[in-house]
């Protein structure tokens, strides 16, 4: 399946770990059908059973406005789709994302504009410049999803055109840190960058029983 990104952010924050939070403003697939989407993704690293290490993320949720795509991606995935409502809304060079609950309550919120390519990463930052944030800008090869028997789904991606630039962010606010196992830390905004016009192609999953490390 080919996806095109039409507008998307990617923002990186610094924790303990480190998590990715993708936010597809508009995907298009095949069939034409456009839909919001966010990712929810842990930096990690992976080694299979020859031994080669695998680097990429980890999912902890997916979130979109598109009921079908909760119900068929819970279905042959473990990527914990849930569905939420959107609102996005673009003032001159300005774009406010914020996504909510069936309930109301607040899953997303998040405010950003475009910046030069000089800009320097955000304030607190644990990147010098952008320069160095860009070399964590991915794109990663690899997604993990774990399964109940230890077993974990592999599925390598290509994209094609990863052109990141930086954005500046006036403000965010992301429920999943007011969330076990992350309430209680303090996240720092590490970088935040866009992409636009991104063609997706996965390979076929594969089942692999991670090697301990030598």
């Amino acid at each position: 399946m080919t996806l095109t990104f039409v507008d998307g952010l990617i923002i990186g924050l610094y924790l303990l770990v480190v998590v990715a939070i993708g936010v597809a403003l508009r995907r298009r697939t095949r069939t034409s059908e456009d839909f919001f989407l966010s990712g929810y993704r842990i930096f990690t690293r992976l080694r299979d059973e020859s031994g080669r290490r695998l680097r990429g993320l980890k999912i902890i949720r997916s979130e979109t406005d598109r009921r079908r795509m909760v119900w068929s991606g819970n279905l042959l995935t473990e990527y914990r789709y849930r569905y939420v409502r959107v609102a996005v809304e673009h003032i001159v060079d300005s774009t406010h994302v914020r996504t909510t609950r069936p309930g109301g309550a607040l899953s997303l919120d998040l405010t950003f504009t475009t910046t030069p390519e000089d800009t320097p990463p955000p304030a607190g930052s644990p990147f010098p410049d952008w320069h160095t944030a860009r070399q964590f800008a991915g794109p990663m090869p690899f997604t993990f999803s774990p399964r109940p028997d230890g077993r974990v789904v592999v599925v390598q991606g290509t994209r094609e055109s990863w052109r990141p630039r930086p954005v500046a962010v006036q403000n965010w606010q992301v429920a999943l840190f007011e969330e076990p196992p992350f309430r209680g830390t303090s996240p720092i905004l590490a970088n935040a960058f866009a992409v636009e016009n991104i063609d997706y192609r996965w390979e076929r999953g594969r089942l692999v029983k991670p090697s301990p490390a030598p």
